[in-house]
């Protein structure tokens, strides 16, 4: 047996073979941990077999997985991930704290039967909130463990010994119960830890190599694994990158915390398309997927307010209308502030430019506030005409027609450009309600959209 020893930095995974008081590639202080290798054979705990042992088969002869996917009860959850979840994939899903991750997938589990492993909360705890979700939970197993072997451990056994009959248990108190693992939620991966190596839990190191072992299983065992991940303060999610690239799926979780409408995003998916998106609502009894979000997003809407427009814009392959508020005051300060929720600051402030280069309109000493109701936050540039119409209506004081959808992406001359989907987003415009839809079919710059509806 051979060692060797490296320094491996707990924050970006920089490895040297020295130990410095603060790290060469992202300059954070102590964060080098002190990492032994057995050059001579595999890591300690990688049971994979090479060699002689592996066969090749042929791609024909590969069983099909569409039909043993496994559905979670939420025709939203499961649209997302393509169907449903695939036998012995693993799924990341990630967001802000208190969005929603462990109702989401608590709500899952009650669903399909498996193992919830519990690292943040006791098993008292989880036990309250599910009860408060109103979930019995017959068919969950569960278990408060940060050790990934021991998480590991647990699973095999649990998959190999099957459902303990009632009679069994009598008989043997010590016993523990145990059911069949096709689904194993893991919450979360910041908080394991592996004996492999020396780092504190939710270290680079330690979240790279308890994800390998967890992934390790899952494709051995043919079970899917479930993992909630954290995010950093700027949105990201926490830990390596390289994480992302190990597991099959990642999903996210996003939306206003003190708001009702939560949205399940693809990141990534190997098992199907990655622009579909999925609608919950947070009640007091848990997320309860939404068949009709532009109702949802739309059901506190003042009509007929200088300053509001509704947008028809796409999430994944599906049309929803948002109402876009825009608030326009004169200032008080020497430079005037752009604020927009729900709205990407470079995007505003460029609109705001071609209103006042193309419009002549003198924002230059107001205030402006744009905000997308419902909590939801807008990517695509087919918002640009509503934004732009919601400040104008908003500086003139003229409110637009309430039976008005607009959609457009606005260019740097003031012309409002193509988008696609445009019949997909008219129907549903239609479906609600808005008989009329500003479009770039029916203006073909801004000054006509603005002369048209807002005189």
């Amino acid at each position: 047996m051979k060692l060797r020893s490296s320094y491996v930095c707990q924050q970006c995974g920089y490895e040297t073979p020295q130990w410095y008081g603060r790290c060469p590639q992202c300059g954070e202080w102590n964060s080098l941990v002190e990492t032994v290798k057995d050059v001579g054979r595999q890591v300690t705990g990688d049971r994979r077999q090479v060699g002689p042992h592996a066969k090749p088969q042929k791609l024909s002869e590969v069983r099909h997985i569409e039909k043993n996917r496994l559905k979670s009860g939420f025709g939203e959850f499961d649209r997302v991930v393509g169907g449903g979840i695939v036998p012995g994939s693993v799924t990341l899903l990630a967001g802000d704290p208190g969005i929603g991750k462990s109702t989401l997938l608590l709500h899952v589990l009650a669903h399909i039967g498996g193992l919830y492993v519990s690292g943040e909360e006791s098993t008292e705890q989880v036990k309250l909130r599910a009860k408060r979700l109103g979930i019995g939970g017959e068919n969950i197993a569960i278990l408060a463990e940060t050790n990934t072997e021991a998480i590991i451990g647990a699973i095999s056994a649990d998959t190999e010994s099957g459902i303990m009959n009632h009679e069994e248990n009598k008989k043997n108190h010590n016993s523990l119960f145990t059911i069949p693992n096709s689904l194993v939620v893991i919450d979360s991966i910041q908080t394991l830890s592996t004996g492999d190596l020396a780092g504190m839990a939710g270290s680079v190191g330690q979240i790279r190599r308890s994800a390998e072992l967890l992934i390790q299983t899952a494709k051995e065992q043919g079970i899917s694994i479930l993992i909630i991940g954290h995010v950093t303060k700027e949105g990201a999610i926490a830990g390596p990158k390289v994480l992302e690239h190990m597991v099959d799926t990642v999903l996210y979780l996003e939306g206003e915390r003190f708001a009702n409408a939560r949205i399940l995003r693809t990141l990534k998916n190997r098992f199907g398309p990655i622009e579909e998106v999925g609608i919950f609502e947070m009640r007091d009894s848990g997320l309860t997927e939404v068949s009709n979000p532009s109702a949802l997003f739309l059901q506190d809407r003042v009509k007929n307010v200088p300053g509001s427009a509704v947008t028809v814009i796409m999430e994944g392959t599906r049309p929803m209308l948002v109402e876009i508020q825009a608030l326009v005051v004169p200032s008080q300060l020497a430079m005037p502030r752009r604020v927009g929720n729900g709205v990407e600051y470079n995007r505003l402030q460029l609109i705001v430019a071609i209103l006042q280069k193309r419009l002549n309109i003198p924002l230059g000493s107001f205030d402006i506030f744009v905000n997308v109701s419902g909590g939801l936050r807008i990517e695509e540039p087919a918002a640009d005409l509503a934004i732009a119409l919601a400040i104008i209506s908003s500086f003139r004081n003229k409110p637009i027609d309430a039976k008005i959808a607009v959609f457009g992406e606005l260019g740097l001359l003031g012309e409002v450009r193509s988008i696609g989907s445009e019949e997909r987003r008219i129907k549903e415009a239609k479906r609600l309600g808005f008989d009329t839809s500003l479009s770039p079919k029916t203006a073909r710059n801004l000054k006509q959209a603005s002369d048209q509806f807002l005189g």
